[in-house]
Parts: structure tokens; sequence; C-alpha cells
């Protein structure tokens, strides 16, 4: 079985993903890892070559289906994007033979500002210090990012609100979330 995580940037992707696989006794993927790996720079160089958002989204697509061809089970932590029209496409083609399931995981704008982190061109973690005024700036553009993908998001599979559920109580969230749901077998 696949279970392919979407959701705001600094939901928590990554990290619940790596708990859940854990907890599954899954591989872990982060798609934006293996796009880095693939291409051999920097999503942000790599975004910055591309003239349209969704060129950098076919590109990363290829690591998508490659990764969905390993035929084993595991959890892949995706993009902000990641039921978007080049996601999609590799996802859809991907369920026709496979237990794939894409699951949203989702939390208050207020919440995920306060993950935030900032990273340079290169992938590299700074420090930048948040002002009032900028924390309303970096809420205002969240809310902007989830309205603009909130229509992929209802294309989930399966959704799971994560606001407030300290980080080491969701795995277990998530599949109780999924046996409901018929996904995973009870006792999990």
């Amino acid at each position: 079985m696949i279970i392919y995580l979407v959701g705001m940037a600094c939901v928590g992707k990554t990290t619940i993903g790596r708990m859940l696989a854990e907890k599954l006794g899954y591989t872990f993927f982060d798609l934006d890892e293996e796009v880095m790996k693939f291409y051999q720079k920097s999503i942000e160089r790599l975004q910055n070559e591309c003239l349209f958002m969704n060129e950098f989204r076919e590109q990363a697509g290829v690591v998508l289906d490659q990764l969905l061809s390993k035929n084993i089970d595991c959890v892949i932590a995706g993009t902000p994007a990641g039921l978007k029209i080049a996601y999609l496409k590799v996802i859809r083609r991907h369920k026709k033979d496979k237990e794939l399931y894409s699951l949203y995981l989702y939390d208050t704008c207020e919440n995920v500002l306060n993950r935030v982190r900032f990273y340079d061109v290169d992938s590299n973690p700074i420090e930048e210090p948040m002002s009032p005024a900028k924390r309303l700036r970096y809420l205002r553009d969240i809310k902007a990012d989830f309205n603009y993908f909130k229509s992929s998001y209802e294309r989930a599979d399966v959704q799971v609100s994560i606001e407030n559920i300290p980080p080491s109580d969701i795995p277990d969230k998530i599949c109780s979330v999924l046996v409901e749901q018929h996904v995973l077998s009870a006792g999990v």
C-alpha cells in the first residue's frame, strides 16, 4: 500500500510521514528530497529554471512516477500542489493497479504559521526572525495558498485534521481514520 500525504507547506507532511511510515513498517519518501536527488539541485534552483510552475510540477511528477513504480509499501510526503494537474495525472495512472491512497493533512493557518521555517536558495535552513508585521504578512500568504490549493485537497481519498493534536499522537489518529475508512485493517 502507498499513502501519499498532501497539504499546505509546513503542515507537517514530512515529520508526520516519517512517524507514520515507522509505525506501519513502511518506507518513507519526501518528494522534495527525492526531486533534489534526481535533478542534483535544490527545489528553488529547479523552479527558477522553469518558465511556469506547471513545468516544475511536470518535472517533479517524473520523480513521483518513479517512486510509485517501486511497488513497495511506503508513505510519500507530497508537495502543497500534491493533487494538482501534473501530480494528479501520475496518481490516477498508478491508482489503476495499486493500493494507493491520497491523504490530506490539515490544520489551521495560524498553527501552520508557527511551523514556518526558512531556507536559502540551496535548501539550507536559515534563521529569520518574524516581526509581528512579518507574521501577519506570512499568515495572509498561507491563507492565500490554502485557498489556491483547496480544490485540489478536496480530491484526497482521506482527510485528517491534526489541529491541536500532539505530533506524537498524529500517526495513531491517521491509522484510526484509515481503519474507519476501511483502508487499513483493525489492530494496526
